[in-house]
């Protein structure tokens, strides 16, 4: 099956939404009622001087060309005063428009950024960053930017519409009723065209999403195409996306090209009816002025008929765009708050009969697992790959939920403890550290105030003054795309001063030292242990030797407790632990 196949298999199921589904989107304007009202009136004045352009031509044939005469002074300062209120009411429509959706754009957007901090991390594990990004800074903003110019466009040509409508009828209400003949043909036109171009845009948003995420691993993992000689793979990956796409694009493009000719042949029917009961009635008094002053109006339909027949492809797209915020914002649940609050707790952990299964028809990452550690104690995590070392830790400020069994902080089911003040008491350093694109500074404090003189007391504590003291700005150097001109050790470092300067009560290192060198781990080491002091601490380490001063060593193995102890207690039992010792010191 092709990728354009794949796509729209993926979203065949998706129901075409309906209107009413976002009137939650009045909201975010709620704030833009005065522009709104003189954007439409602004509207109205534009298009209520549509049937004047034909009506001008009634009296310039009737008696600019007969014995009667007509000032010739009217005919420019008519057309000009015509045409200068029209760009006048033009103009501030357009301003007011960009207004109104630079307003609602940004309190949607940031109800939508606002989602993405709270929603659960399974989110994260659905959707890729690129989609998401996509949907939160360029899709909300092309479809809510066609949305409401296309509304707005809409309104302008449907009262254009009515106003050539009641000229035509003052004109000639019997041929007027043969132009309403086309709306029949034109509402069917649109309605089927718009069905069809929401499905494709529905699928060209994943399609776009699969070709950016291509670029996206291609730019995260570019040492290792080049090392495996992978490019011409990744290449046709490329290719073979970018392909499903342009066939996505060419459909829409024919059928929003089916839409002109379909259109105008309906208009050509009209007309030619209509020219041949006119040339009926010329024999009955209807005057040259107002033949042509009613076929120049009836011409004049025609552009904002087209108008409102192609309006069903940008409606389309900008629906499927803000499609993607109602599901954002109305489909993905916030995580769920407490109401328990510590300004600092004591640092003790408790779990009860924890079980944790990521699939329904998946093994356990955690089977009925107990442990309790002390306020102050030192406990390594220590076992095989899949063994749930860090379930267990993610569970601690909840960012995965026990399927069963408790998890206890000083006493408190973590489920009943208000999420802000919970993730306060911990701190985490991890082996895969993560920078923003800011000062050390304000990557060291994260979002609390900036206390300078404690900024550096932690950049001390992290042995990393003599990096700050080598940089021209100091902690106000930019650390750039997620510090990566800074080395291994020296962003370790940078994160164990963020988490010094958290000052948590309860300490995670998720293999802390693993890719480090010797130098550097030394540095890290002394840090860690500056860290560690007075803490709560819980390892994650497949290094043994990192781990052998713990106060306990606790291994899982398959989701269970296999065995715990001091370091010399258990390879004296000879169990799990002595064997993973021996190995890596046979390795070594």
């Amino acid at each position: 099956m092709g990728a354009a196949d794949a796509a729209a298999g993926r979203t065949s199921s998706v129901r075409v939404i309906e209107f009413s589904k976002i009137r939650w989107l009045a909201g975010y304007f709620s704030g833009s009622k005065r522009y709104w009202a003189l954007a439409v009136f602004a509207t109205a004045v534009a298009a209520a001087t549509e049937p004047l352009i034909p009506a001008l031509i009634k009296p310039l044939l009737d008696r600019g060309f007969s014995a009667q005469g007509l000032d010739l002074w009217l005919v420019p300062a008519s057309l000009l005063g015509l045409f200068a209120v029209r760009g006048l009411f033009g103009f501030i429509s357009e301003v007011t428009l960009s207004r109104i959706t630079q307003d609602g754009l940004i309190k949607l957007r940031k109800a939508m950024f606002a989602r993405l901090l709270d929603a659960r991390l399974q989110l994260f594990a659905e959707q890729n960053a690129t989609a998401l990004s996509n949907t939160l800074v360029y899709e909300i903003q092309n479809g809510l930017t066609l949305l409401v110019n296309t509304v707005l466009g809409v309104v302008k040509d449907s009262l254009a519409l009515l106003a050539l409508l009641a000229y035509l009828l003052y004109l000639n209400w019997q041929l007027t009723l043969v132009v309403f003949m086309v709306a029949p043909g034109v509402a069917w036109i649109m309605r089927t065209v718009s069905r069809r171009l929401y499905r494709i845009a529905r699928s060209t948003q994943t399609a776009t999403n699969d070709l950016a995420y291509v670029v996206e691993e291609n730019v995260l993992a570019s040492r290792v195409v080049r090392l495996h000689g992978a490019q011409q793979a990744q290449s046709d990956r490329f290719e073979g996306l970018g392909m499903a796409l342009r066939r996505l694009a060419l459909k829409a493009a024919i059928t929003t090209a089916a839409v002109n000719p379909l259109t105008q042949m309906l208009a050509a029917a009209a007309l030619s009816v209509v020219v041949c009961i006119a040339l009926w009635q010329s024999n009955n008094g209807v005057t040259v002025g107002t033949f042509a002053s009613f076929i120049t109006a009836m011409l004049m339909l025609i552009s904002p008929i087209k108008r409102l027949s192609d309006a069903a492809n940008p409606v389309s797209r900008g629906m499927a765009a803000v499609q993607r915020a109602v599901d954002l914002l109305e489909h993905v649940p916030a995580e769920v708050d407490g109401v328990f609050e510590s300004a600092r707790s004591r640092g003790h952990i408790e779990l009860r009969e924890v079980s944790v299964r990521y699939r329904e028809d998946g093994p356990s990452a955690l089977d009925r697992f107990s442990l309790t550690v002390e306020p102050g104690q030192v406990v390594a995590l220590v076992g095989p790959s899949g063994s749930g070392k860090s379930t267990l830790v993610n569970l601690l400020p909840r960012f995965i939920s026990p399927d069963s069994g408790q998890v206890l902080l000083d006493g408190v089911d973590v489920a009943r403890w208000r999420l802000r003040s919970l993730r306060a008491q911990f701190a985490l350093v991890s082996q895969d550290v993560v920078m923003f694109n800011d000062t050390l500074a304000a990557n060291i404090a994260m979002g609390s105030p900036v206390d300078m003189a404690r900024m550096e007391q932690c950049v001390r504590g992290a042995n990393l003054d003599a990096l700050v003291a080598s940089l021209p700005r100091g902690l106000d150097t930019v650390a750039g795309h997620n510090a990566t001109e800074l080395s291994g050790g020296q962003r370790q470092r940078l994160a164990i001063a963020r988490a010094l300067y958290k000052d948590a009560p309860i300490l995670i290192l998720d293999e802390a030292t693993s890719a480090l060198d010797a130098a550097s781990e030394r540095l890290v080491q002394e840090a860690l242990q500056r860290l560690m002091a007075g803490r709560t601490t819980l390892i994650i380490a497949h290094r043994l030797s990192t781990i052998e001063h713990a106060d306990r060593i606790v291994v899982l193995e398959q989701g269970r407790l296999a065995e715990t102890g001091t370091h010399a207690q258990l390879l004296a039992r000879g169990g799990l632990y002595a064997r993973l010792h021996a190995l890596q010191s046979g390795a070594e």
